[in-house]
């Protein structure tokens, strides 16, 4: 077992020899022994696995239905003391008639039988010429002087593991109109297990493929597929294996085809249960026409072995990270055109600073410019140096609005800030939050009074890490007529104007661009080193913000507890950052994402691009005066020395 909600499971196609039980039943208990070492807590097995699947009219044959039973109780003998939940397939008779079934074991015990509801009988299947449909409504049938549950409406619910409750289907189930794993999921199923036997033919694999995925996705549970493969009899068909396991729609686990392979995939049973508590859409119903069947697991500590992405706004996948920032840059870009459109306006002020987010402003407004056939000019890009500008932020900022086509205009605050000093009776020489915000405030003045001056919308820079930190001056950079980043992590920042920098063509912008991305992030509030560098780096003062993106979108998209999202950051960032830093700037965010809500709860408006946004008319409707102390108590009791149960060991292999 694993602490917070994961699950190790595995999907396995032993070999098989058509109509050997013995030798599929040794098979099969080979697999079971993997996986007692490796930890896992279910295992399922393709259908029919215990005869194979493509006996034919040795089905009726009264000395393979003997022999199938004989060789299940060799089998569920061989599970007694271990608590591995296993499923296999295998023909059973009942009352004269046959059923294509999965057996539900553990330790010693038939737990369950669930038989398959649709049998196909076109094309290549033939299934309807043995097998009878399964029933919904359960009975019992005799076993080894017990009676046993048998029927599609079973589900088997752990005892010691919240939220774990297990429903079965045997492969053509899940192709149909109607599958039962949607009555399944709807009663309070989490994992779904599938017994199959799907051949192989030109194109399948991918439809199978996206079949369970989608399934996972539209259920919000674990999908375990169990293949049959290299064994089966080749007379009319190959059968590729291909097992599965998938989670909400991603593909954990996948056994390369025409291989007998066993997956793993650690599943996470709480992130499950969140994206259902969280969707109201989800109802559940129909637990009354069940019968639950109690199981209870071993809780033995184990490694996670799950990769946890240290990035998790950003796919790895270069493919995939390209088209994911072309068509958050065409949403931000859209949002921005339906705005100026509705007003009317056919001028925008953004300020430009050199920086990361006031560049991809930028970007996003030349590009709504240019979907609304806007000449580039009408955009007003305003830098207003003042105590803690650099020349290299400035030249860029200068650069990059001519190389765009842009307006420039500069406006140097200084004066005006040392005036206002003097309004307020504040010190020039004492650089403290005053002497800063009164920069980013005058600043705001600024690009809104020009705004007024031509008729445009200020266009807001702050990205979304900002906001849930609170990085941001009340009224100053905080405020705009339009936020295009205010749903776009800092981390994403850098890979949106990075591949804009790849991808325009254009060597002169693209060297601007990379020199942005290459600058650290900073306000630029404070006078600047001796020799010209930034004094004022963000990350020094708040912490690195991958950290800081991680922790937001375990938070905001899951709801996971402090503990667990420490645990997982340690993992993402085994050998980037101690577990002292770690802990540190988890501490730091949760304290400025309570304290600081107050600006977030009056954010304009801006497109949400992903799956966790921080509007208060959307995805964040938090009281700005909660409290945080629950959340920072948890991190104060962390047992920091254990992650997911295992003890750290030194590079002698000791413990730590």
């Amino acid at each position: 077992m694993i602490r917070d909600g994961f699950i190790r499971v595995a999907a396995s196609t032993p070999e098989v020899k058509v109509a050997d039980v013995e030798y599929n039943r040794e098979q099969v208990c080979e697999q079971i022994e993997e996986g007692r070492k490796k930890g896992a807590s279910m295992m399922v097995f393709p259908e029919l696995v215990l005869t194979g699947y493509t006996c034919g009219e040795l089905f009726i044959q009264k000395s393979l239905l003997a022999k199938a039973k004989e060789e299940l109780r060799k089998l569920i003998a061989f599970t007694a003391g271990d608590s591995m939940l296993v499923f296999v397939g295998l023909p059973w008779e009942y009352n004269n008639k046959l059923y294509n079934v999965a057996a539900a074991i553990q330790d010693g015990k038939l737990l369950g039988l669930v038989p398959k509801r649709w049998i196909p009988n076109y094309s290549e299947f033939y299934e309807g010429r043995y097998f009878n449909p399964g029933w919904e409504k359960t009975i019992e049938v005799s076993w080894d002087g017990y009676q046993v549950p048998m029927g599609m409406k079973l589900l088997f619910s752990c005892d010691n593991v919240e939220n774990l409750v297990v429903g079965a289907e045997i492969c053509e189930d899940v192709w149909v109109l109607n599958p039962p794993s949607i009555a399944h999921a709807s009663a309070g199923a989490t994992v779904i297990v599938n017994c199959s036997a799907s051949d192989e033919v030109t194109g399948k694999s991918e439809y199978r493929r996206s079949l369970i995925s989608g399934q996972s996705a539209r259920l919000l549970c674990a999908y375990i597929y169990a293949n049959a493969g290299e064994g089966e009899s080749s007379q009319d068909l190959v059968f590729g294996g291909q097992n599965i396991i998938a989670e909400n729609g991603n593909i954990l686990s996948e056994s390369a085809r025409f291989e007998n392979q066993t997956i793993y995939a650690d599943i996470d049973l709480e992130r499950l249960e969140c994206e259902r508590r969280r969707m109201t859409t989800y109802q559940t119903e129909g637990r009354e026409d069940y019968r639950f069947v109690s199981f209870t697991l071993d809780r033995k500590p184990l490694a996670l072995e799950r990769a946890i992405d240290p990035t998790p706004f950003v796919p790895h996948d270069a493919g995939s990270r390209n088209r994911r920032c072309e068509e958050i840059l065409s949403i931000q870009a859209m949002g921005l055109k339906k705005r100026l459109k509705h007003t009317g306006c056919r001028h925008a002020v953004v300020g430009i600073s050199g920086g990361l987010d006031s560049t991809l402003a930028l970007l996003v407004t030349v590009r709504a410019f240019d979907l609304l056939g806007i000449p580039r000019e009408n955009i007003l890009s305003v830098t207003m140096p003042c105590f803690g500008t650099t020349d290299r932020t400035y030249q860029n900022a200068c650069q990059l609005t001519k190389k765009l086509g842009a307006t420039l205009k500069e406006v140097d605050i200084r004066e005006a800030v040392t005036i206002h000093f003097r309004d307020i009776e504040q010190d020039p020489s004492v650089h403290d939050v005053t002497y800063e915000n009164s920069q980013a405030r005058q600043r705001t003045l600024v690009l809104m009074n020009l705004a007024n001056k031509i008729g445009g919308l200020v266009i807001g820079t702050g990205d979304m890490s900002e906001l849930a930190l609170g990085w941001a001056t009340y009224n100053g950079d905080h405020m705009s007529m339009y936020g295009v980043n205010c749903s776009v992590p800092k981390m994403l920042v850098r890979h949106l104007v990075r591949y804009y920098a790849d991808t325009c063509g254009e060597k002169e912008l693209s060297d601007i661009l990379l020199d942005v991305l290459d600058t650290p992030v900073s306000p630029e509030l404070l006078p600047p080193e001796e020799d010209g560098k930034i004094a004022q780096k963000t990350e020094d003062l708040v912490g690195p913000y991958e950290l800081h993106d991680f922790y937001l979108y375990y938070i905001l998209r899951f709801g996971y507890r402090p503990g667990k999202i420490y645990r997982l950051a340690r993992q993402a960032f085994d050998g980037a950052y101690d577990k002292e830093t770690i802990l540190k700037w988890l501490k730091v965010f949760y304290r400025r994402f309570f304290n600081q809500q107050f600006k977030r709860s009056c954010l304009p408006d801006g497109p949400k691009v992903g799956s966790a946004a921080v509007s208060p008319r959307g995805d964040l409707r938090m009281p700005s005066d909660a409290c945080s102390r629950l959340w920072l108590e948890e991190l104060e009791t962390l047992d920091e020395d254990c992650v997911y149960g295992v003890p750290e060991t030194n590079a002698a292999g000791g413990s730590l």
